[in-house]
């Protein structure tokens, strides 16, 4: 019973980190994404300025969910990685990408279009990356022996392109109303254009994602619309549209932060969804988060460092983004 409570405990602990990462770095991956529809010159340079200060610190979330899988989950993490390497693969040159576009930005400004293209293919490519990376998750891994059995393109499906799209449409919410709450003038104008767009595509993309994932398989039907469980899954389908009414309202009353944080709830709903579906499964339908999990032993050892670590993780990013709170300018960050 304790090997099972520390297992589950570490579950939550990489489903923080995996969280964290798509809250923090989602909002400047939608910048990137938005990025050719600013104008050249001021939208575009208060678009940067506005993550300039958080957006190498964000991905430390990545970091931190990745390691944590290898570490606590060795054997999930030796069955999805090799179902998902060209997604992989992908993301991390997407990354690489703009994050060079981002510094070269500003130290070769005779080559600035071409940066800005590096950045917003970059940002547009790890977007759709994760997003596809989910829907392969979602839709079930050939295992055969505690190993993935199956071929180079498994990963590839309507489903997965619809969550890749999804996830691409959700991510340019995120940066739009992070760009309502920390740019003005024109630019803030703008995001508030786009971000009702946004939402309403948001909206038909989680629609549509939630109506097609209960017929992946008889278990997410079950979890989903068996009675007893119905009457408390039925609560999050609700909050949604709460949610959704409370974001569209609060674009017409021209509030700076909170269609932010309404679109930072609707990530977090879809991923209580998300739990719901595949817990206790680290691998859908094939390998539960016990049977994946490291020795008890090693997960005491981690979880000492774990301890440690995320409190000081948390601690300097709260800070930074106190640090940085106001209303980003147009002049270079460097």
């Amino acid at each position: 019973m304790y090997s099972i409570d520390l297992t589950t405990f570490w579950a939550a602990i990489i489903g923080f980190a995996v969280m964290a990462y798509v809250v923090m770095d989602g909002f400047d991956l939608g910048i990137g994404i938005l990025f050719p529809s600013f104008a050249v010159g001021d939208e575009r340079d208060q678009a940067m300025n506005s993550i300039a200060p958080v957006w190498d610190g964000n991905e430390t979330w990545l970091v931190m969910g990745g390691g944590g899988l290898l570490a606590a989950f060795p054997l999930a993490y030796a069955i999805i990685l090799p179902a998902t390497y060209p997604l992989m693969i992908a993301m991390l040159l997407g990354l690489v990408f703009r994050g060079v576009a981002f510094e070269f930005r500003w130290r070769d400004p005779g080559h600035r279009p071409l940066w800005d293209v590096a950045f917003w293919l970059g940002s547009l490519i790890a977007a759709f990356a994760q997003g596809v990376t989910l829907g392969a998750i979602l839709q079930g891994i050939h295992v055969v022996n505690d190993a993935y059995a199956g071929g180079w393109l498994d990963w590839l499906s309507p489903f997965s392109i619809l969550t890749g799209v999804a996830v691409v449409i959700g991510y340019a919410l995120l940066g739009a109303t992070w760009l309502i709450w920390k740019t003005e003038g024109t630019s803030q104008r703008h995001a508030r254009r786009a971000a009702f767009w946004l939402g309403a595509g948001t909206l038909l993309a989680l629609a549509a994602v939630s109506a097609v994932t209960p017929f992946l398989d008889y278990d997410y039907w079950r979890r989903w619309f068996a009675m007893p469980g119905v009457l408390l899954t039925a609560q999050v389908p609700l909050l949604v549209l709460i949610c959704a009414a409370t974001f569209f309202w609060s674009l017409k009353r021209e509030f700076d932060r909170l269609p932010f944080l309404m679109a930072l709830t609707l990530f977090l709903l879809s991923f209580i969804g998300l739990g719901i579906s595949i817990y206790p499964y680290a691998v859908p339908r094939a390998i539960t988060i016990w049977d994946a999990a490291a020795p008890v032993e090693s997960q005491l050892f981690m979880l000492v460092g774990a301890c440690v670590i995320i409190p000081l993780i948390l601690a300097y990013t709260g800070w930074a983004y106190w640090v940085f709170r106001g209303k980003a300018g147009t002049a270079g960050y460097h």
